[in-house]
């Protein structure tokens, strides 16, 4: 019972970290590697119209929530027309208009599209669908396509599934041809679909598709039925009957209403093209959460300033310092000079590089405990001491950098940027173990001091790393929650195990 305190807050930790980061990779696409790039599609309808110097108003059907993907962004282009966007149960329109128009005239809507991530998506439930009915003898008709799809079914998706075998027969029945009797082209189809459909009382509606192509300059909108089946909309292709929708059709919008209307104008065009770009996958991300309107991104470091993010970091990565200096004391039983010491040390190595840092590292502190044991002569009050090393110190410093700079070593130019008051501590900690234990502990410690320094600099200076901790700043509570256990940790540390195998060997 102790420890079930600990074990209910590593828990939440792990809990909180690990839903943050499944929410930002699967519904929002954070990449979990850095310099990853995603495609993004731009659709472009040109729609042109004839005015004739009176009032014209000029209606162009548009996106709105097309399953498996998401609407980055929308441009509407025109001159002189007002605009207004239109939304009425699910479904928008653009609508340009102007009190007097003449000549030929063009608007253009630009979309920027993106496949989405999450099973989320869709046009909403059908609300007020009202019955047109059907006129004899197209109501006794219907109604025995009904009665006879429905026996050869189980559910909404088979009845539709029959339904469009029996519209696709090229001997249909006398009931079925008598539909077919208008046309046989797959809009025609749909719309009769939707007819027997609704008078099977299954909500159905047509809904028109852009197969997402490379460079497509005259692309053509593909027709599909779409049928309410209880808590979801299905797809189905007319021409063969299947279920689902291609990964790349971009459903463009539903209902009967056609794509283009115009009042007061004359010989209306539209014409569809579109091209993939490709941009960096956290900067579609960001725009995929925009879009989706997440207040995750609102306390993301991906908001601060530039120079605010330049702190972070490198600051974010001291937990990862931590977390290996830990496992190695606690764990390995490494001995350092201090707790935090390797960490800022290893920060110091990103500067300097490891080989030129440990040189440097090295060079000081050797120099500094020289000078160190210099002043005990003096019989120095403690707080005296220690600013006088620091002086020391600072002088060392400034000697190496110039000495580097004489030889063309810029790596020694960076030396300046150890932090001083750690190397400071540093001489006086192996001082005073020199004097208290001797010079084999004190150079025992150095080199542990070295070792976790290293060890954590490799860690902390890998690229997916430093982005990881960045973009997914959750993964320290992660690592909070193990550091957490570790300190729970009692048992023999690997380097004890050492330590004492000769006394397992004697009782052997």
């Amino acid at each position: 019972m102790k420890k079930l305190p600990l074990y209910l807050t590593v828990g939440v930790l792990v809990a909180v970290g690990l839903a943050l980061i499944s929410y930002k990779v699967r519904v929002l696409g954070f990449p979990l590697q850095p310099e990853r790039e995603s495609s993004i599609w731009t659709v472009q309808a040109r729609f042109t119209v004839d005015g004739h110097t009176r009032p014209v108003k000029a209606i162009l059907q548009i996106l709105s929530s097309s399953p498996g993907f998401t609407v980055l962004d929308e441009n509407y282009v025109s001159r002189g027309f007002g605009l207004t966007i239109v939304e009425e149960e699910g479904a928008r329109e653009a609508q340009w208009a102007i009190r007097r128009a003449a000549g030929r005239q063009t608007f253009y809507y630009l979309a920027v599209v993106t496949p989405e991530l999450s099973s989320a998506g869709g046009p909403p439930a059908p609300t007020g669908l009202e019955s047109k009915g059907l006129e004899e003898p197209y109501a006794t008709a219907a109604e025995a396509v009904v009665a006879q799809v429905r026996a050869q079914s189980a559910d909404v998706t088979t009845f539709t599934a029959e339904l469009l075998r029996h519209l696709n027969d090229p001997e249909p029945d006398e009931n079925t041809a008598l539909f077919l009797a208008s046309g046989r082209s797959l809009g025609q189809r749909v719309e009769i679909a939707v007819s027997l459909l609704e008078a099977g009382d299954i909500p159905s509606r047509a809904a028109y598709g852009l197969l997402l192509e490379e460079g497509e300059r005259h692309a053509q909108f593909s027709p599909f039925l779409e049928v309410w089946d209880d808590d979801e909309w299905l797809w189905f292709n007319p021409a063969t009957g299947e279920e689902g929708l291609p990964g790349n059709l971009l459903i463009w919008w539903d209902g009967d209403k056609p794509l283009i209307d115009v009042v007061g104008g004359s010989n209306p065009e539209v014409e569809i093209s579109t091209w993939r770009n490709t941009v960096d996958a956290l900067q579609l991300a960001e725009r995929r959460a925009d879009a989706e309107h997440s207040r995750v991104l609102d306390f993301s470091l991906l908001r601060l300033p530039i120079q605010i993010q330049a702190v972070y970091q490198i600051l974010l990565l001291v937990p990862i310092g931590a977390f290996i200096m830990v496992l190695l004391r606690n764990v390995i039983g490494v001995k350092t000079f201090g707790t935090f010491m390797p960490v800022l040390v290893a920060l110091a190595f990103r500067e300097t590089r490891l080989v030129a840092g440990l040189v440097l590292f090295v060079l000081v502190v050797a120099l500094g405990v020289g000078l160190r044991f210099l002043l005990d002569r003096l019989r120095l009050l403690l707080v005296p001491r220690l600013a006088a090393v620091l002086v020391l110190v600072v002088l060392c410093l400034l000697a190496v950098s110039i000495l580097s700079h004489q030889l063309e070593l810029e790596r020694g130019l960076s030396v300046a940027l150890f932090p001083l008051v750690i190397l400071t501590i540093a001489i006086e900690r192996m001082s005073i173990v020199w004097e208290e234990v001797g010079p084999a502990e004190a150079i025992k410690q150095g080199l542990g001091t070295l070792v976790v320094a290293a060890l954590a600099y490799q860690v902390m200076s890998l690229g997916q790393v430093e982005y990881m901790v960045f973009v997914f700043p959750e993964i320290l509570l992660l690592i909070l929650a193990a550091i957490l256990l570790l300190g729970r940790y009692s048992g023999y540390r690997l380097l004890e195990l050492v330590r004492f195998r000769a006394l397992g060997s004697d009782d052997a």
